[in-house]
């Protein structure tokens, strides 16, 4: 099914109140950051939009495409799954190569692509490269999620991506935004990163458990992302080098940065 933006229609708070944001809608190639302390409801609204919720869920929020409700194929049916969501943990039981892996999951969806394709988009975003023979046992979490953004972008045909804290995995965070907004996905991640929230189009801000406000990223704000992407990317491969047992004597800040 094809599908042009996403809605989310507002429901209450923990105390039962309305949520102050009563409708959001996310377009195609638009990436939106939930941020908000522990226990501020940020899980809960992605668990709405992935189940597609009609009110059935404790936040009472309800989910439409394209304006309109889903049927419950789309809801329940794994078949017809619109949502892909990238968690924190993704661990693997099969004792299978990464090539076998993607080769399946290829042919499960009928889509024609090249297994080192897949694993070469992987590893822009991992400093610890994948090889296609790799067992999907033996990938670190880092290894892991670079995997899974790759497979959504190129494989999966679900136009919702959903991702849980992509800073905790150790890769190129921006990159794997990149590729996801490219393949023209409505992202929706939740995030403590500043480099991520203001990569991010706008930011849903969360407060016991309700949307509360809508915060649009400024140019000057885009400004600052990029330092930090600069910052962010020097510090990833420092801890490679680190990783391999180099020494770091030679070392000097990115563009931008003084020491």
């Amino acid at each position: 099914m094809e599908v042009h933006e996403l809605t989310i229609l507002g429901g209450t708070d923990k105390d039962g109140r309305p949520e102050p944001v009563r409708e959001l809608t996310l377009e195609r190639g638009t990436i939106a950051a939930v941020v908000g302390p522990t226990g501020s409801g940020k899980s809960a609204l992605l668990r709405d939009v992935e189940i597609l919720a009609q009110g059935d869920t404790e936040t009472g929020r309800r989910i439409l495409l394209d304006g309109e409700e889903p049927s419950d194929d789309l809801r329940f049916d794994p078949e017809h799954r619109l949502v892909a969501h990238v968690t924190q943990t993704m661990g693997f039981l099969a004792d299978c190569t990464v090539r076998e892996f993607v080769e399946i999951h290829a042919e499960s969806r009928g889509v024609d692509v090249d297994p080192e394709e897949v694993v070469e988009v992987a590893n822009k975003f991992t400093g610890e490269p994948i090889d296609p023979d790799m067992k999907m046992t033996e990938l670190s979490g880092g290894q892991s999620r670079s995997l899974m953004i790759a497979d959504v972008a190129l494989i999966s045909d679900s136009p919702v991506v959903l991702i849980d804290e992509i800073e905790n995995a150790g890769i190129r965070k921006h990159e794997a935004l990149d590729e996801l907004t490219a393949r023209d996905k409505i992202v929706l991640l939740v995030t403590h990163d500043p480099v991520v929230a203001l990569r991010s189009d706008f930011r849903i801000v969360m407060r016991n458990g309700a949307m509360t406000e809508i915060v649009e990223t400024t140019q000057r704000e885009r400004e600052v992302a990029e330092l930090l992407e600069r910052v962010d990317t020097w510090l990833l491969d420092l801890r490679n080098r680190v990783r391999c047992g180099e020494r770091l004597d030679d070392v000097e800040p990115p563009a931008g940065v003084e020491t």
